[in-house]
């Protein structure tokens, strides 16, 4: 295994107000399928163009996914992905699944880092900060 696989492995590769920064920014909703947080709904962070390709773990290139998305994903495209997300979503459709990621991740992060760092300092922990926006 590379160092870079071996650097980045589990929830560590992130800091928690990152994460949930972009989490904030997505709507809390996973951007494929847009699964929110009501539920047993475990949200992922997703990179558009995948790690082990090269892509790079800034907010440009990570999107909030539920766990089921991101586990389907694979290595497939993120577009070809939204394409087959449309087949199975009632009511999705590819091309605004990816003009609304686009969009997203153009999003300047810096008002939801603001944002997520308020609602961290009231939580104990990651954990605890995303229970409360349940």
């Amino acid at each position: 295994m590379t160092k870079r696989k071996l650097k980045n492995q589990g929830m560590n590769w992130i800091r928690p107000v990152k994460r949930l920064a972009i989490y904030l920014r997505d709507g809390l909703s996973c951007s494929y399928c847009a699964r929110g947080l009501e539920g047993d709904t475990v949200l992922t962070l997703d990179h558009l163009t995948v790690y082990c390709r090269g892509g790079s773990n800034g907010s440009e290139n990570l999107v909030t996914c539920c766990r089921q998305c991101n586990s389907s994903r694979g290595v497939r495209g993120w577009k070809e992905f939204s394409r087959d997300v449309s087949t199975y979503v009632g009511g999705a459709n590819a091309k605004k699944i990816c003009e609304r990621i686009q969009a997203l991740v153009k999003t300047d992060l810096a008002p939801f880092i603001i944002e997520a760092e308020k609602i961290m300092s009231r939580r104990s922990s990651f954990g605890g900060a995303i229970n409360s926006l349940r």
